[in-house]
């Protein structure tokens, strides 16, 4: 088969959904099909590469809120019109992708519905009034169309497409494909390295949604009682540096270190030698950083929205508290440092955990299935 992915973020990838997207390429790739990927280019003309085997082409993009979408879509649009005779399949990947018209089959992952998310949104910059605004009127009746569109509907969680038949959709019309982890390459260190300090890993997007202005809140009352940890946030984001000014307001400077985007060899190593895993987002699809860390048998601390809930069943592979709550944060931070047998209970859990659900030759193998329902239903 031929198919066209297209998606709305950075490719090569630098986050959650791109990361699906090209894992789930490359194992395409490898059972023999041919594999082409659409997304925001800049100002400039349409551009094409070959990436890791991956046909890339990056359509002109303007970010002029709140018309980018509508513009952007013009441009994939001319590009999908010209090989339409040479693909089998189009892939949607949501939120934020540009409205797709063609006549070849279309399937969509929705990977967090803009209606539910953009409620989650705090109203506390002119920004995120935009977003918000952007969100209800722009991007959700957008998703509604690609949807109502699309001849096969997946999510990357349960609870996401629970979401969707309350908000669009009858029950029992949705696919669920989880996201996947390259469980040989995301791997536990069998003997982690003895540091004097401990450090508390985060990887993502430097967000105010990821919750990261609330781990530095929790410094507040974790550094009150013990000076044995660190917290280590490997990422970028449009809020880096209010995130830095605000541990260097609280006098943390020294404790929370920022390594920005960490090449993938790096990464697996951060995993392998943290004393513990922490995600304070609002919400989620189903996070690849999650299972990376899951895989390396880490400790998981994360706040219990949807996403991170259905992959860990709290006191068994992994530790939920509620969001926006830094105190409790803290008091489960001090409670996994304090118990290494608790750590080591979660951390081999978790493990499990992705070896028997979430390796990217299951996710593959069950998205295929997906493709060839879509196919038979055209014939």
């Amino acid at each position: 088969m031929k198919i066209c992915m297209v998606l709305s973020v950075p490719f090569p990838p630098d986050e959650g959904i791109g990361y699906y997207t090209y894992n789930l390429s490359k194992k395409l790739i490898e059972k023999g099909h041919e594999i082409t990927v659409i997304t925001r280019g800049s100002f400039r003309k349409t551009q094409r590469e070959i990436f890791d085997g991956i046909e890339v082409i990056k359509a002109p993009f303007f970010p002029i809120y709140p018309f980018y979408l509508k513009v952007h879509g013009k441009f994939v649009n001319k590009v999908l019109k010209s090989m339409e005779s040479q693909i089998d399949i189009v892939h949607i990947h949501s939120p934020l992708p540009p409205l797709v018209k063609t006549s070849v089959p279309m399937i969509i992952t929705v990977h967090t519905p803009m209606l539910t998310d953009y409620r989650q949104v705090k109203i506390n910059s002119f920004y995120s009034l935009l977003s918000k605004i952007s969100a209800r009127y722009v991007s959700f009746p957008l998703e509604l169309k690609l949807i109502k569109s699309s001849k096969v509907i997946t999510t990357v969680t349960e609870s996401v497409a629970q979401e969707l038949r309350d908000n669009y959709l009858d029950v029992g019309s949705i696919n669920v494909v989880y996201n996947g982890v390259d469980e040989k390459y995301f791997y536990p260190r069998k003997e982690k390295s003895e540091n004097k300090t401990k450090y508390a890993l985060f990887v993502g997007r430097i967000d105010r949604e990821k919750g990261l202005f609330d781990l530095v809140e929790c410094g507040r009352y974790l550094f009150k009682d013990r000076s044995d940890i660190n917290f280590v946030i490997a990422g970028k984001g449009r809020d880096l540096k209010k995130l830095k000014n605000k541990t260097k307001n609280f006098g943390f400077k020294d404790k929370f270190i920022f390594l920005g985007q960490v090449e993938k060899d790096s990464l697996v190593k951060l995993y392998q030698n943290a004393t513990l895993f922490v995600f304070p987002s609002y919400h989620e699809g189903l996070p690849s950083v999650v299972l990376e860390a899951m895989s390396c048998g880490l400790p998981i601390l994360a706040t219990d929205v949807r996403g991170n809930r259905d992959l860990i069943t709290n006191g068994k592979n992994g530790i939920l508290v509620p969001p926006r709550e830094p105190k409790k944060l803290s008091d489960e931070i001090n409670r996994l440092l304090d118990d290494a047998k608790l750590r080591d209970y979660l951390g081999k859990n978790e493990r499990e955990t992705i070896v028997e659900k979430y390796s990217w030759d299951i996710t593959t193998d069950n998205m295929l299935k997906c493709y060839e329902s879509l196919l038979g239903a055209q014939k």
